[in-house]
């Protein structure tokens, strides 16, 4: 299983940036999915999650913010991002997710968000 996210960059304080996470040698469709950060010096964290069955959780930090969407058809997940703050500045990763929320699979490539101020 390999997952690839993609679609960060350098935005301005307020901005918006989309992400993607496409999975090969899986589906996502049958499994809740969820975005995780990591900032520098600091722990991965979710931040935003997607259930089977379509009920979204973001932590607080993000939340009304960051919009987290699925295309199965295209095994893709998405993370919509706006009004983004410099504290956003992480380094983004997607996974499948078990029960508790941990993630299913070895981490894969993340994309780097880096927000200005």
């Amino acid at each position: 299983v390999q997952l690839q996210a993609s679609g960060g960059g350098l935005v301005q304080a307020g901005g918006s940036l989309g992400l993607s996470c496409q999975g090969s040698g899986y589906s996502f469709g049958f499994r809740a999915v969820g975005w995780y950060r990591q900032a520098p010096g600091k722990q991965r964290e979710l931040v935003a999650s997607l259930s089977f069955g379509g009920r979204t959780n973001y932590a607080d930090s993000v939340k009304g913010r960051f919009t987290i969407s699925r295309d199965n058809a295209k095994n893709t997940v998405y993370l919509q991002m706006n009004s983004l703050k410099p504290e956003d500045t992480a380094v983004y990763y997607c996974n499948a997710l078990q029960g508790d929320g941990s993630p299913v699979f070895t981490w894969g490539q993340g994309t780097l968000v880096t927000v200005s101020s």
